[in-house]
């Protein structure tokens, strides 16, 4: 009796997440969610021609 109480727990709990999971799969695919643009977090880093030195620390 026992395992067929957990086992309908486990079934229902399985229901409810996939029709969560559904639920805001739905809400998601509408187009109400924009994006960032990609080209707008671009980054440039200074690189020193020549390296002279290597030091090292102990």
């Amino acid at each position: 009796m026992m395992i067929f109480i957990l086992a309908s727990g486990y079934l229902l709990t399985i229901y409810l997440l996939l029709a969560l999971a559904r639920r805001t799969g739905k809400k998601n695919a509408s187009g109400s969610v924009t994006l960032p643009s990609t080209e707008s977090y671009t980054q440039e880093a200074a690189v020193p021609p020549k390296v002279t030195e290597v030091s090292s620390v102990r």
